[in-house]
């Protein structure tokens, strides 16, 4: 007997996430760098919970899925995003005609904002120390 389950790889920044997907009530499991964490203590600010509910409330399917996420790397708003990245994509392995509907939302493209490297001779990537004529 094998389980039906959806996987979907979302990447944000430096943060990488894997969700899976299975039948179930709802229930979220997250696991942060091999530790088993609780997804409303990690996640605190409502603005992520909403970041990461988003797939799942456009499609209407709340309540179908058990989702088991594994993620790391970045901060928490990158991994957020990643996230529902991860979600999205498990989605459409589910079905692919929710397709026109996650692409109108916007949750299908990866955000491909990274930081930018630090140049020799700069503070930073941009920043020049002051200039001084005399």
């Amino acid at each position: 007997m094998s389980i039906v389950q959806y996987y979907g790889t979302g990447r944000r920044k430096t943060s990488v996430a894997r969700v899976y997907l299975r039948p179930g009530k709802g229930n979220l499991k997250l696991m942060v760098v091999k530790r088993i964490r609780d997804f409303e203590s990690y996640f605190p600010l409502k603005n992520h919970k909403l970041t990461i509910n988003k797939p799942l409330t456009v499609t209407n399917t709340v309540d179908n899925f058990d989702i088991y996420i594994s993620v790391k790397g970045g901060g928490l708003s990158a991994q957020a995003s990643a996230i529902k990245l991860g979600i999205a994509r498990a989605l459409l392995e589910y079905n692919s005609e929710l397709r026109p509907v996650l692409k109108k939302a916007g949750l299908l493209t990866r955000d491909p904002r990274e930081k930018e490297r630090k140049k020799y001779g700069l503070l930073k990537a941009r920043k020049a120390s002051q200039y001084h004529k005399r």
